[in-house]
């Protein structure tokens, strides 16, 4: 049976044992296991790797590549997947707000911890995943350390010791976190193919690669620059097996960024006009710039969207 909290703590053994070359602190909280990749950490490219292949539960493949536009070249992600619709959505989509007040806590929750808390009964019993495990690991984007009696609610909600708890954390205006940001290509396409009521088990693989933000002089500035690598110049490629009635033409046409009557402006300008409140931005802004859908029962290739080189310079601030 496929754990993704096994397979990520896989990756947690890794960066414990490499701590130092990847510049990342490895702290006791309590009983559980906080590990730094960019909160106070300096952290780095290779730890945001890391943090993504932890996040995917082991079950995706993580790598760095460059792109080019004109004269301009900027690192950037590639990942794939053979259990996309697991990896993807039943571990690394953020779906979960730690949202602890009495702590003074926030974070957004992802990773495989998700899929033993189960706080989004909805999405796990569509794509029929719920993990076994003696082991939880969770990511969280915030800017704090969280303390023991948030970690004591995570442990409590995934029904685990908190023991063998584990939190990577990293800020969005870290290298790492920005990484771990762009290694979310694929589960943005493959969400927003769910959210247009497309069945995701019937992805059988995926590939993106997006560019790597540069850091930002706050998290809501970098928060904008990541969104935009996505939005802006994303690129996802999907193997579906789809269902005779499917009418994947028509799908694929609703999918790419550019469909959102928000595009065209940097992220953190829409942001900003809509009041820093992000259910006020049209939810089909959050896609890929450009998806491929190869259909495997027909063989079939469909390709839409665009790469909007000029949008990521202006978000990205590049002279």
């Amino acid at each position: 049976m496929i754990s993704v909290n096994k397979g990520a703590y896989k990756v947690i053994s890794e960066i414990i044992e490499d701590k130092e070359r990847l510049q990342v602190d490895v702290i006791k909280v309590g009983d559980s296991t906080v590990i730094d990749m960019g909160v106070k950490a300096k952290g780095g490219y290779e730890a945001g790797l890391k943090m993504s292949q932890a996040c995917l539960g082991g079950y995706a493949s993580v790598a760095f590549d460059s792109i080019n536009f004109g004269d301009i070249i900027m690192p950037a992600l590639t990942v794939s997947t053979n259990q996309p619709s697991i990896a993807c959505l039943g571990s690394q989509f953020a779906g979960w707000r730690i949202n602890r007040k009495q702590e003074k806590f926030f974070g957004m929750g992802s990773g495989p911890a998700r899929s033993l808390a189960i706080k989004e009964k909805e999405l796990f019993e569509l794509i029929c995943y719920e993990d076994i495990s003696n082991i939880a690991v969770i990511i969280l984007e915030t800017n704090k350390i969280p303390n023991e009696q948030v970690l004591s609610y995570i442990a409590n909600s995934c029904g685990i010791d908190p023991k063998n708890t584990y939190a990577l954390v990293a800020k969005t205006s870290s290298i790492a976190g920005t990484v771990q940001i762009a290694a979310r290509i694929v589960e943005t396409g493959i969400h927003k193919i769910h959210e247009l009521g497309y069945d995701p088990k019937k992805i059988l693989y995926g590939y993106g690669t997006t560019p790597i933000a540069p850091i930002g002089k706050d998290d809501t500035k970098s928060m904008g620059m990541t969104n935009d690598a996505i939005i802006a110049c994303g690129s996802v490629f999907l193997n579906i097996k789809s269902s005779e009635d499917d009418n994947i033409e028509r799908l694929i046409e609703k999918v790419p960024s550019s469909t959102s009557k928000d595009y065209g402006t940097p992220f953190y300008q829409i942001f900003k006009e809509a009041n820093w409140d992000f259910y006020e931005i049209d939810p089909h802004l959050f896609a890929p710039a450009v998806i491929t859908i190869n259909d495997l029962r027909t063989g079939k290739t469909y390709q839409r969207g665009k790469l909007d080189f000029e949008l990521l310079k202006r978000s990205f601030g590049i002279k």
